[in-house]
């Protein structure tokens, strides 16, 4: 028995003549922890979402993001997905790329901390996993604004094509996507993320009768991009393999598929995004269309899309469903209720882990046509993130409790070791069972209302759950 441990039992003894009363083991089976991706994407690219403005001093820029994770944990939500790659810049420190305009309106000039690595502290304190979201190859979102000299557009100008206002790294180019996995990498190996997440934009959005001058064709981009989606993932899994890799593409593969839909895009042609490939393949540990559209509509039909996705594959889909439109100009009627609905369309059809993602945090921050307060009836209880069992089925090992009751309270304790990553808390109040918390593991004890008997459970980086330890009151 190590030393942590003796002195964690040396407590609870003493603690014996204290408390009133001390719970005792038990061989009851609490209901296993409920799963369930629950998260919303932070924009930083033009400050949709954070930091809310350009310049904000350091603390003013950590007051956001702890207010942000705050709402998350007030919802009973677990991840947050950080964009901190938006066009060929850094929101963290780095050696490879300047520092991102977005936090102090001048690109290469330190905020004065590291970014990146504070949602990290912060949001695991809170038990809230952090997913880094990359931009691969956009350079710059508007043309006319001004770089640095390290800059991609500047250090190699010869990478770099313009698509109307927007200035492209040529993915065709060796260099380019060297540059995309080499800071994508740097970031696996030195801060403590939970997962890599790319979005839609590979190639860039059709624009009237813009062309992007390659000279490539279709298919030749989709095999570039299809090298560079494998060559990732396997670079992550080589670094750190249960750091999540999520993408997140246009919510239709292509037009008529399934039978009925139409799109103005077609994403297989004009992104060089076969995605249903990616998913097939495994080359993806989840993948997040966006399906930014209402439930009715027969053309952009959500649950059509949800039900034809989870069919393509054996890893998760967890649905991007489009928050901030509720009541916004783009969508002036739609009611908060659309989002509920479509959250609980995303526990109900097909198979596999459930999930889903909210564009974006602004949306809930601002509690859009009452949504939050919905959600909050909606997330009745904390949830644990899905494992991921085709990378790992090895579990963690079981806790060593002890809990104890002191009036109106119930204290538990527990000695964790190095194989558990977050603390799932259950506790029985009568006949009902209830999930309390989902904790980092640094967490080492907690006080709830009086329970009947309570039950703890370790999960590893994986989201794997050892056998739960059980406690009843006397």
């Amino acid at each position: 028995m190590g030393i942590r441990a003796v002195v964690f039992w040396f407590l609870v003894a003493i603690g014996s003549s204290v408390f009133a009363q001390n719970y005792t083991p038990s061989r009851e089976q609490p209901p296993r922890l409920t799963r369930e991706f629950r998260a919303a994407w932070v924009a930083t690219v033009f400050n949709i979402d954070w930091p809310s403005k350009q310049g904000l001093s350091a603390a003013a820029q950590q007051a956001e993001a702890r207010t942000i994770l705050d709402q998350l944990v007030t919802l009973n939500m677990n991840a947050v997905i950080l964009q901190v790659r938006p066009q060929a810049d850094a929101l963290y420190a780095s050696k490879i790329e300047p520092w991102s305009p977005w936090l102090t309106g001048v690109m290469g000039k330190s905020p004065g901390y590291d970014p990146l690595s504070y949602w990290i502290q912060q949001g695991h304190a809170r038990g809230i996993e952090v997913h880094a979201w990359f931009n691969p190859f956009r350079a710059l979102a508007n043309a006319d604004h001004k770089t640095s000299r390290d800059h991609i557009t500047r250090k190699k100008p010869y990478l770099i094509k313009r698509y109307g206002s927007k200035l492209w790294a040529d993915p065709a180019h060796p260099e380019t996507r060297a540059q995309a996995l080499q800071t994508i990498a740097d970031v696996v190996r030195r801060y403590d993320i939970d997962g890599v997440h790319l979005d839609d934009y590979f190639y860039p959005y059709p624009s009237g009768n813009l062309r992007f001058e390659d000279g490539k064709s279709p298919a030749q981009r989709r095999a570039i991009v299809d090298d560079f989606v494998h060559d990732l993932y396997t670079s992550v899994k080589k670094q750190k393999p249960w750091v999540r890799v999520g993408i997140s593409p246009f919510g239709i593969w292509r037009p008529g598929v399934p039978s009925g839909i139409e799109a103005g895009v077609d994403s297989y042609e004009h992104l060089a995004a076969d995605s249903r490939k990616w998913l097939k393949n495994g080359w993806v540990d989840y993948l997040a269309p966006q399906l930014y559209w209402r439930i009715n509509p027969p053309k952009q039909s959500y649950p059509a899309l949800l039900d034809w996705w989870r069919e393509q594959g054996a890893r998760p889909v967890w649905p991007g469903i489009a928050t901030s439109r509720i009541q916004s100009s783009e969508d002036p009627g739609r009611p908060a209720s659309e989002i509920i609905e479509q959250i609980r369309l995303s526990r109900t059809i097909g198979k596999n882990w459930v999930g889903h993602i909210h564009w974006s945090m602004k949306g809930l921050m601002a509690n859009q046509g009452g949504i939050s307060n919905s959600l909050k009836k909606t997330y009745t209880q904390p949830v644990a993130v899905p494992p991921m069992p085709w990378l790992s089925k090895a579990v963690p090992n079981p806790l060593k409790i002890g809990a104890s009751g002191e009036g109106s309270r119930t204290n538990i304790h527990w000695v964790s070791d190095q194989t558990a990553s977050k603390i799932g808390v259950q506790a029985r109040f009568g006949k009902q069972w209830r999930t309390i918390a989902i904790m980092p593991s640094s967490r080492k004890s907690i006080s709830i209302p009086k329970a009947d008997a309570v039950a703890v459970t370790a999960l590893d980086r994986f989201g794997n759950a050892s056998s739960p330890r059980v406690l009843q009151s006397p």
